[in-house]
């Protein structure tokens, strides 16, 4: 297998989509604009075509698929074949050159970093978006679990949501490929998302920040409330808090090494997980993505417990703002009438002009 199917961050962009997978290229995008991104590499999309294929388990997974039929609404019948699509994946070794390769660019990062058998994320990245879909594993060490995990993200494009949509789309369930992101592990006091729009009514003035404790997991998969800040996106002023009761959050078990959910003590969870001084640099840092981007971006984050602020902020992903930036612009204001117009027709309604109405903004 030729080097090439695997890239660093600093290698791709956005014009990379199709080659190493959304997250992968957003990581890469963000990286080359400057931005504090983990250090890593995106193993391309061929790569996992490339592994089932020259390990037979594709073959194997077309002949078992060659018998089986069932209705996508019959969720029992798709979570059987999950179970044996997911084992044929897992039970194949990584070929020999593959592994190599993998290997290679892991020490390499061990080194860039200064850490032996640095802890990673291994993310999964498809050239169209699936947020949630995919597994992700975190806290992976050393080159063995390395390669298991690789394959579990890959084996998890067999999982029962997966394979009934694609049999609704009239797609083939055997073959779905997705690129790797493989990224150093942010040691996070406290992560989260970031709108760069009010995603409750679409104001594009504001950004809104929702956080918890720990790792991001908690925040992403809606499992616990979270503390919620908007910022005005010119002045950076915040404009509004809420402390939440939060629970429970995802860290790193010292002992074992992996990802664990804990309970909060009650003294810490009505504390605000981020300082003022972070939620304003966050701010500053989401209207400088959208500005790349070119439109409203949901973003997520982590800020590392063992780094200076702000060199401890890191962006993990970005991905297009979905719901309201798509939406069609209505302009507010009739292009035939002149401001006096306005201003006429107010006054002759009884109305009264304030600083308080912008122009434009349909506030």
């Amino acid at each position: 297998m030729a080097e090439k199917l695997i890239l660093w961050f600093d290698e791709i962009g956005a014009e990379h989509n199709d080659l190493v997978g959304k997250k992968c290229a957003n990581l890469g995008e963000m990286t080359k604009a400057g931005l504090r991104v983990p250090p890593g590499f995106a193993l391309t999309v061929a790569v996992y075509e490339d592994f089932l294929t020259r390990t037979g388990a594709i073959e194997e997974m077309r002949h078992y698929l060659s018998t089986f039929s069932a209705d996508p609404k019959d969720y029992a019948k798709y979570e059987q074949a999950t179970e044996v699509l997911r084992r044929i994946a897992e039970s194949k070794a990584m070929p020999k050159d593959m592994e190599d390769a993998i290997a290679s660019h892991y020490e390499a990062l061990c080194q860039r970093t200064g850490l032996a058998d640095i802890a990673v994320a291994t993310r999964s990245a498809g050239a169209v978006s699936h947020p949630g879909q995919y597994e992700t594993f975190l806290n992976v060490k050393g080159k063995s679990d390395l390669m298991k995990n690789i394959i579990k993200v890959w084996s998890s494009t067999f999982n029962t949501r997966s394979l009934i949509w694609r049999a609704r789309e009239g797609l083939p369930l055997e073959f779905d490929p997705i690129g790797v992101a493989v990224l150093q592990m942010v040691n996070a006091k406290a992560a989260g998302v970031m709108f760069t729009l009010n995603p409750v009514n679409g104001d594009p003035s504001k950004i809104s920040i929702g956080a918890n404790w720990g790792l991001g997991e908690s925040v992403v998969s809606g499992e616990v409330d979270t503390d919620e800040w908007m910022i005005d996106k010119v002045t950076f002023e915040i404009i509004s808090r809420k402390a939440a009761a939060k629970t429970v959050e995802h860290v790193v078990d010292p002992e074992s090494g992996k990802v664990v959910v804990i309970d909060i003590p009650t003294e810490r969870q009505t504390v605000p997980c981020l300082t003022d001084e972070e939620v304003v640099e966050l701010a500053k840092i989401g209207k400088g993505i959208e500005r790349h981007y070119g439109r409203a971006q949901d973003i997520e984050w982590a800020i590392d417990k063992d780094l200076p602020f702000p060199q401890n902020i890191f962006m993990v992903q970005t991905r297009p703002e979905t719901v309201w930036s798509c939406q069609e612009a209505k302009p507010v204001l009739d292009a035939s009438k002149s401001t006096v117009d306005y201003v006429m027709d107010i006054m002759m309604a009884g109305g009264k002009i304030t600083g308080e109405k912008r122009w434009g903004r349909g506030e």
